[in-house]
């Protein structure tokens, strides 16, 4: 080997071993290199026992997969490249054609999106229930449902479900008689605003837990990833080959950036928890304003669910105004703040606020409120500037 070119490819120099640092090591890789023929031959991926493929895992991947785990309080992870994509995966793992998918009129829209299209067009049905009605779950399932999605609370409008009772639902549908010959149907939450710290998803019923880590975990509003998180081996293979079958990877940086905000992530739940609540008790008392939807606020839908099985909250609230105002005279609002910016997404350093248009948004039941909403993310910003610059809006109005 006298060509630099082929020297530096296949230098014989390694670094010492016994390397400890706080922060773990970021591998990238697509090839993985064996040891020899019979290495490669039996090597196993199925079990995360070794590597052998970058799409397949690295040691920077397998750490932060198994710490989602912990989080979660689940046994076994998958990573995937966005919160949505864990949703994909778990339909794909567990649907086929002539299954039928239940999911909460409240949910998260890319979830009702994909099963109204992609999934219709696989022969997998969809039906939108009422998730603070656990008798309208009852009455939807049927033989043919291998699915029911959980969302807690509702996205946008913050309804907290009583989720004990809705897994209570689907446990009896599979025990009632002539329910034995059939595969049991499955509950899956997404758990993007829990994060793990508010409530532990499978304490309260159920079989899988996903997350957007963009959010919480991430923490920076700069990275796109999800996982997947179960405590059961047969529903996290199923999960675990799709994966394999499908093509999702995540790159080494973007693990990097999640293990490093998992460090920070209980103090920054915490914090956006105290300063969410105290904008939205002081919102409240706002003559423009005729509800403000979060669920630590007693008159909130689902309140008192909140109240028994969470030990925190997280960062959004969402405010419905006064029928008066118009949506022009909305939508200037949210111009004219100058803390909250206007974007999608939340949990990351700084707050935001999206307008939407609910009855547009709901089919199971009718919107009740007359006025617009808008959903806010508070962020890291001292809690005094934000509610100054929501007042200097509200004056707008």
């Amino acid at each position: 080997m006298s060509h630099p070119s082929t020297q530096l490819i296949h230098h014989p120099y390694t670094p010492p071993a016994g390397f400890e640092a706080v922060s773990p090591a970021v591998h990238k890789a697509s090839t993985i290199i064996f040891p020899s023929v019979a290495a490669l031959r039996s090597r196993d991926w199925k079990h995360k026992t070794g590597y052998t493929y970058g799409l397949h895992g690295t040691p920077t991947t397998f750490t932060l997969e198994e710490r989602i785990a912990t989080l979660e309080g689940g046994k076994f992870c998958t990573l995937v490249p966005s919160g949505l994509a864990a949703i994909v995966l778990v339909d794909m793992a567990l649907l086929k054609a002539g299954d039928e998918v239940l999911i909460p009129d409240n949910a998260y829209g890319p979830n009702k999106a994909f099963a109204q299209a992609e999934l219709a067009s696989w022969g997998i049905a969809c039906q939108l229930y009422d998730a603070m009605d656990p008798a309208d779950l009852a009455a939807k399932l049927t033989v043919k449902t291998r699915l029911v999605w959980l969302e807690a609370p509702g996205s946008i409008t913050l309804e907290f479900p009583d989720l004990p009772a809705l897994a209570a639902v689907v446990r009896a549908h599979n025990a009632a008689p002539g329910q034995a010959h059939r595969q049991g149907t499955v509950t899956a939450l997404d758990n993007t605003w829990g994060a793990g710290l508010a409530f532990n998803a499978f304490a309260l019923g159920a079989d899988i837990s996903v997350q957007a880590l963009t959010k919480y975990p991430s923490g920076g509003a700069d990275v796109l990833m999800g996982s997947v998180v179960t405590n059961s081996e047969a529903l996290h293979l199923l999960v675990h080959f799709c994966h394999m079958r499908v093509g999702y990877g995540v790159s080494g940086n973007d693990a990097e950036l999640v293990l490093r905000g998992l460090n920070s992530i209980a103090l920054r739940y915490a914090a956006q928890d105290a300063a969410t609540r105290q904008l939205a008790g002081w919102l409240q008392g706002q003559p423009q304003i005729a509800a403000v939807l979060h669920p630590a606020l007693p008159d909130s839908p689902g309140h008192a669910q909140w109240k028994r099985d969470c030990s925190g909250a997280a960062c959004l609230f969402s405010a419905v105004f006064r029928p008066e105002f118009t949506q022009a005279q909305i939508d200037r609002f949210c111009d004219s703040l100058q803390l909250f910016g206007l974007g999608y997404s939340w949990a990351g350093p700084m707050s935001l606020c999206v307008p939407y248009d609910m009855p547009a948004l709901r089919v199971a039941k009718p919107w009740p409120h007359k006025g617009g909403l808008v959903r806010f993310s508070v962020g890291l910003e001292a809690v005094e500037d934000l509610q100054a610059d929501l007042a200097q809006a509200l004056a707008g109005l």
